[in-house]
């Protein structure tokens, strides 16, 4: 699902992907982990396409992301790829409902398809009764669903997560784990997860280590 090749990065005169190369699989579960200032957000975000590589090669689905223009790149990034963050980013002024639907509607879906769309992933994630609520009457846990629902709108190949549990207490961080999983079983879909969090680390089907830049090991654990 994933192939990136020899994937160098800097800023300035800082270095800070240094040749990472990785192949992850179809419906696999990579977690990513290492101190901070190690490279794994830049990693991922040149995953997601969010950032631009300065050397090497990244494959997702087939398609090699920098043989395509900037709009082509955009569009493949809102159907192929789902983001989940520490912090949710929902816009406060929409309802969970609204907040799940925005990239469909980017993508160019219809409103009805789109609503039926979120109110199914909604119910899926146990949030059938706070569709309407806006994010600030939500709990920490309930925005950080909606956030996972918008990120699988789209119904995306890969869904990248960034600290996705970060913002949580432990409680709600440990429902977040167990619902990646559930979608993995229910969506097919391929997680790749940057956290700190050494419970949802050891939970992955792989643990990829990056240290100064490169992946310094990886240690493959119980495969699901």
């Amino acid at each position: 699902m994933i192939i990136a090749n020899d994937i160098h990065k800097s800023y300035g005169a800082l270095k800070v992907l240094k040749g990472i190369s990785l192949t992850i699989s179809h419906g696999e579960i990579v977690s990513i982990v290492g101190a901070s200032g190690a490279g794994k957000s830049t990693l991922l975000h040149i995953m997601g396409t969010l950032d631009k590589l300065d050397s090497g090669k990244l494959q997702i689905a087939g398609i090699d992301t920098s043989s395509l223009s900037d709009r082509k790149l955009s569009s493949f990034r809102n159907k192929n790829i789902g983001f989940v963050f520490q912090f949710h980013h929902l816009l406060p002024e929409f309802t969970a409902l609204e907040n799940v639907c925005i990239p469909a509607f980017i993508a160019g879906v219809g409103k009805r398809e789109a609503e039926n769309r979120a109110k199914k992933l909604l119910i899926t994630l146990g949030l059938a009764n706070r569709m309407e609520h806006k994010p600030s009457a939500l709990s920490g846990g309930e925005q950080q669903r909606v956030a996972v629902a918008r990120a699988l709108i789209n119904k995306p190949a890969v869904v990248l997560a960034d600290e996705p549990s970060g913002n949580l207490d432990s409680v709600n961080a440990k429902e977040l784990h167990k619902l990646f999983f559930s979608l993995r079983e229910e969506f097919h879909q391929t997680f790749v997860i940057v956290t700190h969090n050494e419970e949802l680390a050891e939970m992955a089907d792989r643990r990829l280590i990056i240290k100064d830049g490169i992946i310094d090991g990886s240690k493959l654990l119980s495969q699901i």
